[in-house]
């Protein structure tokens, strides 16, 4: 690091409950109030920005986010953009904090919607710039599989697994759940994908009949829609690489009631 750099922050170690830690402050005079936004970017298909999101993009200094999330968005705003993956993401938020300390407006970007599985983001944007950061809900592949399956959210469990950490509340949950309510699940790439989430399912003595849907890539040109049942399901569990599962990491598990 040289002089010029910028200070690398210091992250929280649990950032989801720092950031769910309490309520966003009420809205103040614009002037004063926060100039970073956690923004929902949709499951990829522009279509589905919202006009809110849209215009966030537009008029930001900066915007930070994963490589893949920034892509989705680069032609929609002509703010510098600052990409990073889990290895480099203290540094990337440093240099996105830096500027927002110059003044510039900042904009986080999210997959979906920041409350499906981004509060781990969240928290570290929010310690990277020791400042309140509005949250900007998008539309999340968890609606749109509703949508395809046809699942009520009202008659449902969700649970999201595409977090770090121990996952057996989460498990231990949906466990309890199948049968009774519709499950909706984002798996964890690779360790827990809809075959494992099937298989501990089956093991805690669910039926193997149950419905299953795997919906992949929502609302891409190549989405996919598998229709298939629990059991078969959870045959193909077992392994923690891409070539072990027969799905894609952009999946939502549906299994219905």
């Amino acid at each position: 690091m040289t002089g010029d750099d910028p200070a690398v922050p210091d992250l929280p170690d649990a950032p989801a409950e720092a950031s769910s830690a309490a309520p966003e402050p009420s809205r103040g005079d614009p002037e004063t109030d926060p100039q970073v936004h956690a923004v929902g970017i949709g499951p990829g298909n522009t279509e589905f920005l919202t006009r809110r999101a849209g215009r966030l993009l537009r008029n930001a200094d900066v915007v930070v986010g994963f490589e893949t999330v920034v892509d989705f968005v680069a032609d929609e705003t002509d703010a510098e953009l600052i990409t990073c993956g889990y290895r480099d993401e203290p540094e990337a938020l440093g240099r996105f904090a830096a500027r927002v300390a110059d003044g510039a407006r900042g904009v986080a970007v999210l997959m979906g919607d920041p409350n499906h599985s981004g509060y781990q983001f969240l928290g570290k944007v929010e310690a990277a710039v020791d400042a309140p950061v509005r949250v900007v809900p998008g539309i999340s592949s968890v609606q749109m599989a509703a949508s395809r399956a046809r699942t009520p959210l009202e008659d449902s469990v969700f649970e999201t697994l595409h977090v770090r950490g121990d996952l057996s509340p989460a498990l231990a949950r949906l466990r309890r759940a199948v049968g009774d309510r519709h499950l909706i699940v984002i798996p964890r790439p690779y360790d827990w994908m809809p075959e494992d989430v099937a298989a501990d399912l089956v093991d805690g003595g669910a039926d193997r009949a149950l419905k299953a849907i795997v919906c992949e890539r929502l609302t891409h040109p190549d989405e996919q829609i598998t229709h298939t049942d629990l059991g078969t399901l959870a045959d193909g569990a077992g392994g923690d690489a891409p070539d072990d599962t027969a799905f894609s990491d952009l999946s939502v598990l549906v299994v219905r009631a």
